[in-house]
């Protein structure tokens, strides 16, 4: 066999061999939960199976908030010029190594669990105590219909968006609840306002993800992401964002995120200086710590689920980085807009109730409903071709441009600039 022979089949072989390493790195999960499942009776791999994927999504995501904190306290220390959290070590190390503060989320939790755990002689006991254990428990929940890959779906429903917006509905209960447990006039007045954001903000996040439902025609999360892959011109992934429709309800969406999860700019139920601590003013100790385990789980699934409708899910970004597993790419997207959530807090200023009710109803509301009718018209232009392309993409980015520009001036209108004074 001459030279050439061998060089060809050599990276045939070369090909099928990191082919096939692809392949098992991409089932290597799936594998590992099916052969401990298979270590127990038949009539009970059914519970094993979900047990799995249940400790698997408390490992997980636990491990990932808890770095999360430290990411986010060591990046907007950076920001504001100082250093973050830099002195936690290993305990039974006395002058060891301080990693870093890497270790700071674990010295925090025993903090927390060690901490006296202060009830209100006048509160209901019982709602106090069940309020942080619901806001926590429906926060997991709504990881259940997140396609964390290819094959990594915990729960395939065929209405997994209207699953998730459900479960992530119950956590303004949970909020209620605490504030109108405490019997402190304060608590529930915060509470209140805590409710008027969330479900200000509520109406837009959901209208923002219709054009996607709109658009890939189901409302499986796992579709949706299904439903972005490929590529034109052999580069440009299909991915949502990269329409003008979907480039409008990802803004959109990211903004009613940050409402919804208490970020800043909208961290207005937890206002330090004009609420105390809003409705966790009567809480201490681990039960203050699950209200704030809680805001980071929702801000994590909330990432999620912008990277599954708007972010191609596990679809990498160019053909060539396919072998990397579609786990780490949605990993990847999500450490992202983690990123990006971390920076806004850093930069913005926080804004007032009246603010923050108007820039929904006057402005991203009226933009929603105008990106949905957006959105049907792409869905119904799919088969125009050519010159007509170019027809498609203008009429939808007028449909985008025009009334962001028009809302926006109205929005301000009539409304001179803020001034300051200082003594």
């Amino acid at each position: 066999m001459s030279s050439l022979g061998l060089s060809a089949l050599s990276s045939q072989l070369s090909t099928a061999v990191s082919t096939a390493d692809a392949a098992f790195l991409e089932r290597a999960p799936l594998v590992l939960r099916d052969a401990i499942v298979s270590w127990f009776p038949a009539p009970l791999q059914w519970l094993v199976h979900n047990l799995i994927s249940i400790v698997a999504i408390l490992a997980v995501f636990g491990v990932f908030f808890a770095f999360t904190t430290v990411a986010e306290r060591k990046l907007l220390g950076r920001l504001q010029n100082r250093l973050g959290p830099n002195r936690a070590g290993l305990p039974w190390w006395k002058n060891g190594p301080r990693l870093w503060g890497l270790t700071q989320p674990f010295a925090d939790a025993v903090k927390a669990l060690t901490k006296e755990d202060i009830v209100p002689a006048a509160a209901d006991k019982v709602l106090h105590f069940l309020a942080p254990v619901i806001v926590v428990a429906f926060s997991l929940m709504t990881f259940v219909v997140l396609p964390f890959g290819r094959h990594l779906i915990p729960a395939d429903l065929d209405a997994g968006l209207l699953y998730f917006f459900a479960a992530g509905a119950a956590t303004e209960l949970a909020i209620f609840m605490a504030g109108w447990s405490s019997h402190n006039k304060y608590s529930l007045l915060a509470a209140m306002r805590a409710l008027a954001q969330l479900i200000s903000y509520e109406l837009p996040l959901l209208l923002s993800t219709v054009p996607v439902v709109l658009v890939a025609g189901t409302l499986s999360t796992r579709a949706i992401a299904e439903a972005q892959g490929g590529w034109t011109l052999g580069f440009l992934p299909h991915w949502h964002v990269f329409t003008p429709w979907g480039f409008a309800g990802f803004v959109t969406f990211l903004i009613a995120a940050l409402a919804e999860s208490n970020r800043s700019p909208f961290d207005l139920p937890e206002a330090e200086s004009e609420l105390i601590a809003g409705h966790l003013t009567e809480y201490s100790g681990f039960k203050y710590a699950l209200f704030f385990m809680a805001e980071y789980f929702g801000l994590t699934a909330l990432s999620g689920l912008g990277v599954t409708l708007f972010l191609g899910g596990w679809q990498a970004p160019l053909p060539f980085l396919e072998f990397i597993p579609s786990y780490l790419w949605f990993m990847a997207k999500l450490v992202a807009m983690i990123g990006f959530f971390i920076w806004v807090r850093g930069t913005l200023l926080r804004l007032r109730i009246d603010q923050l009710t108007r820039l929904s109803w006057q402005f991203l509301v009226p933009l929603a409903l105008l990106n949905l009718g957006n959105a049907g018209f792409w869905a119904l232009t799919a088969g125009w071709s050519g010159p007509l392309q170019l027809v498609r993409w203008g009429v939808s980015l007028v449909v985008v441009v025009v009334p962001f520009v028009l809302l926006g001036r109205r929005l301000n209108a009539g409304r001179a600039p803020r001034t300051y004074r200082y003594a």
